[in-house]
């Protein structure tokens, strides 16, 4: 499958960015070595981008990820070899695995990534059964897929503190279930190994705590090869005690707007960018692009009509929205056949697996591309992207995936900081 071909108006520091990133590729293979080392890497993860031209840097760091069915499949063996190592250091005694997705099945396409991942655990020598959490499955319930391919869906059973569906009993549970409505009581207690534990859901976990863990990463390899943070990290604050209906917290709302706004008005004047800056107000829990807001001056806050207002209140499962993100805006100049896009990596233990490109027709570049509408490219990352050689023969595209690869690592490794300061266990 070929790469697919960007026009993107690309300019300034980004080059400078890729390669500096590029010609510092072993000072920064040894410091992630290091860094693995140091961390307990997540099972699995996917980050958003934004590469704006002078700015290159994640959005959005998902650790249940969902689009396993978009991934390119001549990456197919990679992932198996990643996921190999994922199971060995998390679980080395596992051999029988129970797979937990989320419980909207009229989604067919994410069971399609349901389907992508059991294919993957099954070659990596995993026996994997599907068990869903839904009270009207009782009984083994099989769904058809639009690939042509069908999923077995069978109702999870509870006895002596473990987790099986019928005639198996496995050794590990792997969530793909983002817990945005609870841990329900069923998962509360096990004797058996959890993955992603608990806390990585979105019951107790805050993107504003992620990215604060961002902030060290980011500062740590800025300082590693000699570059500005802010070219690889987003501005951000969190406000809390949000009513949409009632308000409530619009005063928090808008003077932080307010003063991200100005912050980035400094850099823009420091880089010379002559676009107008942003933020992105989102809910700080959730995922599926509910509870998303593009802002251009604090005032816009107040400005809200019911129905905008009503879009922001809630998101996925119909959550109150009550602490919300303020994060700086980082355009994508990144587009495919004219449409505006944004590229999604995924990554299984701490290896780069492949990604695709969130196109979006009907959205611009100060947008939320993940937004009904949206469609999938796949992108493949040739061996010289994850290992570049110093020779320029593949042009700046290749070069560019490995940068891809290196800002969702650092995203991966803040995860994995984060989640070590969030653990109450």
């Amino acid at each position: 499958m070929p790469v697919p071909y960007l026009s993107a108006a690309l300019h300034g520091p980004v080059h400078d960015l890729e390669n500096r990133i590029s010609h510092a590729k072993p000072t920064i293979e040894h410091w992630f070595r290091c860094k693995w080392r140091e961390y307990r890497t997540p099972f699995y993860c996917s980050v958003d981008l934004r590469n704006s031209g002078f700015k290159l840097a994640p959005v959005d760091t998902n650790l249940f990820p969902g689009g396993f069915n978009n991934l390119n499949p001549e990456f197919f063996p990679l992932s198996v070899q990643a996921m190999m190592s994922a199971v060995e250091k998390i679980c080395p005694d596992a051999h029988s695995l129970l797979l937990i997705p989320e419980n909207h099945t009229r989604n067919t396409y994410y069971l399609q990534s349901i389907a992508s991942l059991q294919t993957i655990m099954q070659h990596a020598g995993l026996y994997v059964r599907i068990g869903s959490l839904l009270p009207d499955i009782k009984t083994a319930t099989v769904f058809d897929l639009p690939n042509g391919q069908s999923i077995t869906l069978e109702p999870v059973i509870r006895k002596n503190n473990q987790l099986a569906v019928d005639n198996f009993d496995p050794c590990a549970v792997l969530l793909n279930n983002d817990l945005s409505n609870g841990v329900p009581k069923i998962l509360r207690n096990l004797d058996q190994t959890i993955i992603p534990p608990l806390h990585a859901g979105w019951a107790t976990r805050r993107k504003s705590e992620h990215f604060k863990a961002y902030d060290t990463i980011a500062d740590e390899f800025g300082e590693l090869i000699g570059i500005d943070p802010w070219l690889i990290n987003p501005y951000f604050t969190s406000c809390g005690k949000i009513n949409f209906h009632e308000k409530q917290g619009e005063d928090c709302l808008a003077k932080s707007s307010n003063k991200i706004l100005e912050t980035i008005r400094e850099k823009y004047r420091q880089y010379d960018v002559k676009e107008d800056p942003f933020v992105i107000i989102k809910a700080d829990s959730g995922t599926y692009g509910m509870g998303i807001m593009t802002v251009k001056d604090g005032e816009d806050v107040y400005q809200l009509n019911r129905k905008q207002r009503n879009k922001m209140a809630v998101v996925k499962e119909g959550m109150s929205v009550t602490n919300v993100l303020v994060q700086e805006g980082v355009y994508t100049f990144e587009n495919i056949n004219q449409a505006v896009a944004e590229p999604v990596i995924y990554m299984i233990d701490h290896y780069v697996v492949g990604g695709f490109y969130r196109v979006h027709t009907g959205r611009g570049k100060d947008e939320n591309l993940n937004a009904p509408g949206m469609h999938f490219v796949p992108i493949s990352f040739e061996p010289d992207c994850l290992l570049p050689t110093h020779d320029d023969h593949h042009g700046q595209m290749p070069q560019r995936f490995y940068v891809y690869g290196v800002v969702a690592r650092l995203a991966l490794l803040a995860a994995a900081l984060e989640l070590q300061q969030t653990d109450v266990s």
